[in-house]
C-alpha cells in the first residue's frame, strides 16, 4: 500500500512541506506564528499514524503466522515512527513553550486530526468501499469534532490579566509585574487593613 503512487505523492509533498518549514520558516516566523510549529508537528504526526498502522498490520500478521520480521518495510515503518514522534514530540514542546495552551491545542487538534485522516484515506483506502452516505456522515461527524473543539476552546474563560481585588502587585522595572505570590511577603487577610 505505501508503494503507491497516490500516497508516495503524499509522503513527498509533506516532507517537503516540513524541510521548507524547518529549514526556512522556523528561523524567521517560528517565534511569531503558531503555525510553524504546529505544521511541522501536524504533517509529522500523520506520517507517524500512518507508520504506526502498517506496524499494527505487521504486528497481526506476525500474530497469524505470517512473520514481518524478516521484510525490510516493517524496519523502516518503525524507523519512521521513532523519527516522526521524535520530531513531532520536540516541536510541539516548542510551541507549547512559545505560544498559550489553550490556543495551542485546538489548533493543533484540528491539523493533525486533518491531516491523519487524509493520509490513512490516501494510503489505506479507507473510503474506496463505502457509499456516498457513510462517506457523509463520517464527514459530518469530523466537522462535528473540530467544531466542537473549536467552540469549546473560543469560549472558554480565559486567563485573568488584571490582579484580583485585595491583592497586592506592583511594578519592577517600569515592564515586569510581580505579584504577593511571586515574593515572600506578608500577607493581611483582615479587610480593616486593606488602603482604599
Amino acid at each position: 500500500m505505501f508503494q503507491s503512487t497516490d500516497f508516495l505523492i503524499y509522503v513527498a509533498a509533506t516532507v517537503s512541506v516540513v524541510l521548507a518549514l524547518v529549514l526556512h520558516f522556523e528561523p524567521r516566523c517560528g517565534q511569531t506564528n503558531i503555525l510553524v510549529y504546529l505544521g511541522i508537528c501536524s504533517l509529522m504526526g500523520s506520517l507517524t499514524v500512518v507508520s504506526i498502522k502498517a506496524i499494527g498490520i505487521a504486528i497481526k500478521l506476525t500474530l497469524d503466522g505470517i512473520s514481518q520480521i524478516a521484510y525490510p518495510q516493517t524496519w523502516f515503518f518503525l524507523t519512521v515512527a521513532a523519527v516522526c514522534v521524535v520530531t513531532q514530540l520536540n516541536y510541539l514542546n516548542k510551541a507549547l513553550d512559545t505560544f498559550n495552551a489553550a490556543i495551542v491545542s485546538p489548533v493543533y487538534y484540528v491539523m493533525f486530526t486533518t491531516l491523519t485522516i487524509i493520509a490513512s484515506a490516501i494510503m489505506f483506502k479507507d473510503w474506496s468501499g463505502q457509499d456516498v452516505s457513510g462517506i457523509a456522515s463520517e464527514i459530518c461527524g469530523f466537522i462535528t469534532v473540530l467544531s466542537g473543539t473549536i467552540i469549546l476552546h473560543a469560549t472558554r474563560e480565559h486567563e485573568q490579566t488584571t490582579a484580583p481585588v485585595g491583592t497586592v502587585t506592583w511594578y519592577v522595572s517600569g515592564d515586569s509585574l510581580k505579584g504577593a505570590e511571586e515574593e515572600h511577603l506578608i500577607t493581611i487577610h483582615n479587610s480593616d487593613y486593606y488602603v482604599q
